[in-house]
């Protein structure tokens, strides 16, 4: 009873594989791939490789929104990119839920057409350990400023005090 159990547990995967095929990208052109997250916050692991044409190709992580707006040829937002080359690999946390693509881009080629192998998986596991954040470096001047302010006005009305009551006495 126990082995079934830990063999069920085991079988259990927290990652989904959504693609591990090759895409024909036209020159001057891109193509994309929905990443549907719906509930769950993941982690979307994608990597790129090109296995004949050019070796201008770049991949994107954007939203629905900004796909409508990249078709539309306006600007638009990215969550995550690659640089151009031949391969790239991006790994992002999405934490909203929503409608998500990414995009294979090879705009950059005028005259080569890219034959792309697209690897993009899912990872619904929750992040070991907290997630670190960090705050803008003016904003890290402003804390300091305001503990030295605060430290130093604390010291000399203390001092101040300590010294009236010793001449007192």
């Amino acid at each position: 009873m126990t082995l079934l159990a830990c063999f069920v547990m085991l079988a259990a995967s927290t990652s989904v594989e959504l693609v591990d095929e090759v895409y024909q990208i036209p020159p001057a052109e891109w193509k994309y791939v929905e990443v549907n997250l719906r509930q769950n916050p993941a982690l979307v692991t994608a990597s790129f490789n090109v296995q004949s044409g050019s070796g201008n190709v770049r991949l994107a992580l954007m939203t629905r929104a900004d796909l409508e707006r990249l078709r539309e040829d306006l600007p638009h937002g990215l969550l995550a990119v690659t640089g151009i080359g031949k391969s790239g690999a991006l790994n992002f946390r999405i934490r909203e839920p929503g409608d998500y693509v990414l995009v294979v881009d090879n705009r950059s080629s005028k005259a080569q057409p890219a034959a792309v192998h697209l690897r993009i998986a899912l990872d619904f596991a929750r992040p070991s350990g907290s997630v670190v954040t960090r705050i803008s470096p003016q904003r890290q001047l402003t804390v300091m400023v305001l503990a030295f302010a605060f430290f130093f006005g604390v010291a000399a009305y203390s001092a101040r005090k300590l010294l009236r009551a010793a001449k007192r006495t």
